[in-house]
């Protein structure tokens, strides 16, 4: 086993939820070996191409992961360890929300303008008992061009930003990719909205945390109404012009939103999720042309970090 491969107890939780072919079109290369090679990849950030020969043809393992990135297989996997986790108690619904630029490299432009092709349908899934299937195969939108491809310009240069919510053990919940320009409260309604938990048995999936903290970014009305609407337990620290326009306004202006210093002090547990995603080299750094590619890559790199935590 080389450094970085799925250990033995890794793969038997992973396992029983990969899918498996039914016999149509030719046998699989093992799930195994091909994983370990996406996950070398995505954690060295080395170029397909010079994958190691213990992990089989590099082109059998980039197909598998740009399938898998693109029918929402990967999403699959990461909300059904989750769910393993909250059957069992561990996961910390006092969650937090950020985002992070992350730098493209030059062979990420260039992203052909055809719309990615339709996920192949050979294959069935086996989910476990009790547990369904969550995240729906969908076609990844596609259509070249850099704003299409989540790629943009930003302080940084040539970026993508990565938004995210974190548990309170700094595990990514929810994964969302966008121009690197993107304003972060933008975002929040739909990284929220792709948390989906399974629940163990009948019964629909986990959505709603106990609690959420963010940074000044996300402090508006929209974002606050929206939390209120759901009744979310909220700590977001108010902005200093929100505030100014509040006291000018004097009766009016309502009442200072409420705010929790040591709640408020957990939020780093995004910040520490971002730090264990970007260990990953090839999430740190975008190598990948197509977006939904490298929300692949990112997602299989949050996999990983459930499985080794």
């Amino acid at each position: 086993m080389g450094r970085g491969d799925l250990t033995d107890a890794e793969w038997e939780q992973l396992r029983p939820l990969l899918p498996v072919s039914n016999g149509r079109c030719g046998r699989w290369r093992d799930h195994r070996q091909v994983i370990n090679g996406i996950l070398h990849r995505v954690r060295t950030g080395v170029q397909w191409r010079d994958l190691p020969e213990r992990f089989g043809p590099w082109k059998t393992v980039y197909e598998r992961h740009r399938r898998w990135s693109g029918d929402g297989t990967w999403e699959r996997l990461l909300q059904q360890v989750q769910a393993a986790a909250d059957a069992a108690g561990e996961i910390d619904w006092d969650i937090s929300v950020d985002s992070t630029i992350v730098r493209a490299h030059q062979h990420a432009a260039g992203a052909r303008t055809d719309p990615p092709p339709e996920p192949r349908k050979g294959g069935r899934r086996r989910g476990t008992p009790g547990r369904g299937t969550v995240a729906e195969p969908r076609r990844p939108l596609g259509g070249g061009g850099a704003g299409s491809e989540g790629l943009g310009r930003s302080r940084g240069g040539f970026t993508s930003k990565l938004h995210l919510s974190a548990d309170g053990r700094c595990r990514p919940l929810s994964l969302i990719v966008t121009p690197g320009q993107r304003a972060d409260c933008t975002q929040f309604k739909p990284v929220l909205e792709k948390i989906r938990v399974p629940r163990p048995g009948l019964g629909r999936p986990r959505k709603k945390p106990d609690s959420l903290a963010a940074d000044r970014a996300y402090s508006n009305g929209p974002v606050r109404e929206y939390l209120r609407r759901r009744g979310i337990r909220h700590t977001i620290p108010e902005k200093s012009d929100s505030q100014a326009a509040r006291l000018r306004k004097g009766s009016r202006g309502g009442r200072p939103p409420g705010f929790a210093e040591d709640r408020y002090k957990k939020r780093n547990t995004v910040e520490r999720a971002i730090n264990r995603l970007k260990q990953f080299r090839a999430v740190a750094t975008r190598y990948d042309k197509r977006g939904y590619v490298f929300l692949g890559t990112a997602i299989a790199a949050a996999l990983a970090i459930w499985l080794r935590t």
